[in-house]
């Protein structure tokens, strides 16, 4: 391949550590939606001025998980759905997407929504709003501990968005981008399920304890980075207000790590948005291209693993799903009672 055709764009990326205010004490829909589009008010004054600072080939702002809202705390599945799930066509994100135009940069972030096809249910989402103000990327969360999946509706969801839909990759003018949720920057497969796809940045929306040890989804990133040869832009929250947690008990480091598995800047604590580095997608692309020790992405076997995942897997699918196909509204003592089904299948089985 000509190095014309590896030429790739240079710019920078941007976390954005910012507050999450909590709806979860809001006693209406329409008081948490007002607190929402508060939320977006002061992002679009945070994100111009993050832009300003970083400069004017900043090409990508990362929000925090949960952004609009903090997470569901107390809430039933119906009544979170109701008052803090956001619709594909609302508001929300039409000033979102604003946002995104009046800065012409792509912005990623988190947030729950509802599905037409799955009314009784929400989805935790991660989203890509691209210069044009459009949603160019929906990831809908895999693996949560307390809340509905795809993978809870799987039969029924492959039919509506394919395999694609699940794992969807951007690929856009600044690279292939995709969107991993929180703590599934845990779990190697979902990275890369995305990087066999062609992604290049990871953006990582992530609620979690700050602490000055690595904590796991500190290591987690420079791994997936570096497996998968591609870069992650990580944002943190700056704390939750509104919520009975400590304000800062999720806030700090966020980061962003180049393909090597490189830190190449990190936050401390608070409203911040220190960190922001150079992408530069030529030196990804040879490096990706290049023959060698380091080049884990090519010298990847996956069909070697293919008949262990599919025989012994713990947490099977459709657990939302009734025979005839009809989605079951769960309450939040489903999901803990399917992870002590997969333990006991797993002490069964002899692995645990």
């Amino acid at each position: 391949m000509s190095d014309q055709k590896l030429l790739g764009p240079s710019y920078y990326a941007a976390a954005l550590q910012t507050t999450c205010d909590a709806v979860n004490g809001l006693p209406s829909r329409e008081e948490a939606r007002a607190s929402m589009m508060r939320t977006i008010e002061r992002l679009a004054g945070e994100i111009q001025a993050t832009k300003r600072f970083v400069g004017p080939d900043t090409k990508i702002v990362v929000l925090p998980e949960y952004v609009l809202t903090a997470y569901p705390l107390g809430d039933t599945v119906p009544g979170w759905a109701d008052k803090a799930a956001i619709d594909v066509d609302g508001p929300e994100y039409d000033a979102l997407g604003k946002i995104a135009q009046d800065n012409d940069l792509f912005l990623m972030g988190n947030a729950y929504e509802r599905d037409v096809h799955f009314p009784e249910l929400y989805f935790q989402a991660c989203f890509i709003i691209g210069p044009n103000g459009d949603v160019v990327l929906r990831y809908r969360r895999l693996n949560s501990m307390f809340a509905p999946t795809p993978h809870d509706v799987w039969d029924k969801y492959l039919d509506i968005y394919g395999l694609d839909g699940v794992f969807p990759v951007a690929k856009t003018e600044i690279g292939n981008l995709a969107a991993i949720a929180s703590e599934e920057i845990l779990y190697p497969e979902i990275a890369r399920s995305f990087a066999l796809r062609g992604a290049e940045v990871f953006l990582h929306a992530t609620g979690e304890m700050g602490s000055v040890s690595d904590t796991p989804k500190a290591i987690a990133r420079k791994a997936r980075a570096l497996e998968n040869l591609a870069y992650v832009v990580s944002a943190n929250a700056g704390g939750i207000r509104g919520h009975e947690l400590p304000f800062s008990a999720t806030d700090g480091r966020s980061s962003i790590v180049d393909y090597k598995g490189v830190v190449q800047a990190e936050s401390g604590w608070g409203q911040t948005m220190t960190a922001h580095a150079c992408i530069d997608l030529n030196a990804l692309r040879k490096h990706r291209r290049r023959p060698g020790m380091s080049n884990m992405l090519a010298r990847q076997r996956l069909e070697l693993f293919a008949e262990t995942y599919a025989t012994l897997g713990t947490q099977p699918a459709n657990s939302l799903l009734n025979g005839d196909g009809i989605v079951k509204t769960p309450d939040r003592a489903h999901f803990i009672g399917a992870q002590q089904a997969s333990i006991k299948k797993m002490s069964d089985d002899g692995v645990i």
